[in-house]
């Protein structure tokens, strides 16, 4: 490939995002007038959001209800000609419609718009043509702007899906922080891979009870080193008073070599040891473990007595890296 045949193809990709750039930060400095009460209407909805939209307009449909059913909010697609043809019973009375189609006058959509109409059924219109059949029939319309699409023939369907696609991730986003949906929510719908583990919490893989290898201050050191060798971690927490005071790791053991038989657990311990919370997310105990250079956390309560320990490498097999 020649210089000049690479530089047209780079000139052609930076048309086509400065296109669609400017025409999302027209939406975004403009939104359409119903998208506030738009987002009260997916909140109040009872039963499911329906999307629905055929081609190119389907498939951003079938995303937005992804990322709807993925933040919260019970969501599925069903598609215009299957709904021709039975589907239509998955649209109850106590759902919500959002019907996509950039010109609005999409054949397939009728039955749907139809059977909402006949049922009463909320609908949410997402189309470039305020004035089409589609954006008639709706309760709210989300219209895009006016905008050229990238190609150069102006008919490829690329600034309108993009415009849709953000459309519909906003009017996610903002259903998602007007309900509340957080972290913990998020890993519900995320149980797998590298993002499910990332939002595990310290409490899910930590070891507790009788496994974790406690001693109290003033026990001697030949008794504190059978616990942290039966208990497999390589170190030992120090209590008092219900609360941990102090850790014993492989370090503090060596620093203490010369006259370690003669002391007391407390005596070796670090007074200031690094700690973390049930509640807390795994990764970001990991991060604690390696800037410290340490491989395991005692976890903590509100009121510092000690309820779990988190070792590297329970981190590792559950896939937090």
């Amino acid at each position: 490939m020649t210089h000049f045949a690479a530089d047209m193809i780079r000139d052609t990709a930076a048309r086509v995002l400065r296109i669609e750039g400017e025409a999302l930060s027209k939406m975004a400095n403009a939104l359409p007038e119903d998208f506030a009460a738009a987002v009260e209407a997916v909140l109040s909805v009872k039963g499911r959001v329906i999307l629905s939209g055929i081609g190119k307009s389907g498939h951003i449909a079938r995303k937005i209800s992804s990322t709807f059913a993925s933040t919260g909010t019970p969501s599925t697609f069903v598609h215009p000609a299957e709904a021709s043809h039975g589907d239509l019973g998955m649209i109850t009375p106590d759902d919500l419609c959002i019907l996509v189609s950039n010109s609005g006058e999409t054949a397939e959509l009728k039955d749907v718009v139809a059977h909402v109409a006949r049922f009463s059924i909320p609908m949410i219109g997402i189309s470039g043509k305020p004035g089409s059949t589609l954006m008639q029939a709706a309760d709210l319309r989300l219209t895009l702007p006016p905008a050229p699409e990238a190609c150069t023939i102006g008919m490829v369907p690329t600034t309108s899906t993009t415009l849709t696609l953000a459309l519909g991730d906003a009017l996610a986003v903002a259903v998602m922080e007007r309900r509340g949906f957080l972290a913990e929510h998020f890993r519900t719908f995320h149980p797998g891979g590298k993002l499910g583990a990332q939002l595990s919490k310290v409490a899910q893989l930590m070891h507790e009870g009788d496994a974790l290898p406690l001693v109290s201050p003033d026990q001697a050191m030949a008794e504190t080193l059978l616990v942290m060798s039966e208990k497999s971690f390589g170190i030992a927490g120090v209590v008092e008073a219900g609360c941990l005071v102090g850790v014993i790791s492989d370090g503090d053991l060596r620093r203490n070599m010369a006259d370690l038989m003669e002391k007391r657990a407390g005596q070796v311990a670090t007074t200031t040891p690094r700690t973390t919370g049930p509640d807390s997310l795994a990764a970001e105990a990991l991060a604690v473990m390696s800037e410290n250079k340490i491989t395991a956390l005692f976890v903590v309560d509100g009121q510092g007595a000690p309820v779990g320990l988190l070792h590297l490498h329970d981190c590792l097999r559950a896939g937090i890296v």
